[in-house]
């Protein structure tokens, strides 16, 4: 019998975490999961409509769903590392259960952890002896390299290179098509933005641009 699961996000991310969660459907004649539908606070009206395109039910924001939320899976389809940690925090505390979707062309190595919560999409490539931290997302294509860790909360956007040893604090977020070379750090909330080149650490709480990769400005 398939688990219920309800996707928080009803915009790309959301939809996209749809699709993975479709796919690891489709690879058995059971399904794992039953979508119970998708829960927004406040969704745009063409979020709705490709919902109702794809016959997915938009259940209503967060609060009024608490009771759905007890003992229930859920997986947060929300791009923003900071509304993700309080989104989690939340529903959390009323008893639901973090689900872990992987989509199946997606390649994992040897002794890698993917922890509770996580989003790994299709054509994701990780490497062996990798930790992936909690409600953390793998965009499509992003490559994870050999001994890296990802804390809680990470996004990694499409095509992004986290060459190995790595360690990517809690709530960053490396853009799309970012490089970031082997055995640096980048620290908690910092933003790396889209096609930069890392090449020394980030500390936390900055934003940094172009190649080689330099700070723009402080996040807050």
């Amino acid at each position: 019998m398939a688990d219920g699961i309800i996707v928080i996000g009803a915009g790309g991310f959301g939809r996209e975490t749809l699709d993975v969660i479709a796919a690891i459907n489709a690879l058995t004649r059971d399904p794992t999961w039953d979508i119970l539908g998708v829960v927004d606070d406040g969704p745009a009206e063409i979020q709705i409509e490709r919902l109702r395109d794809r016959e997915i039910r938009l259940l209503g924001g967060i609060e009024a769903n608490r009771e759905l939320f007890e003992g229930t899976h859920y997986v947060i389809g929300i791009g923003s590392t900071a509304v993700r940690a309080r989104i989690a925090e939340k529903v959390e505390a009323w008893g639901a259960r973090p689900a872990t979707v992987v989509h199946p062309s997606a390649v994992v190595g040897t002794r890698v952890v993917i922890s509770a919560g996580s989003v790994v999409c299709g054509g994701v490539q990780i490497s062996t002896n990798v930790r992936v931290g909690r409600h953390t997302h793998l965009n499509p294509a992003a490559v994870i390299g050999h001994d890296t860790v990802l804390d809680d909360f990470v996004s990694i956007n499409p095509g992004a290179v986290i060459s190995g040893e790595v360690a990517v604090g809690r709530a960053a977020l490396v853009g799309a098509g970012a490089t970031v070379l082997q055995g640096l750090t980048i620290g908690e909330s910092a933003v790396v933005g889209a096609a930069a080149c890392v090449t020394k650490d980030v500390d936390p709480k900055v934003v940094v641009i172009g190649v080689p990769a330099r700070e723009m400005e402080n996040r807050w």
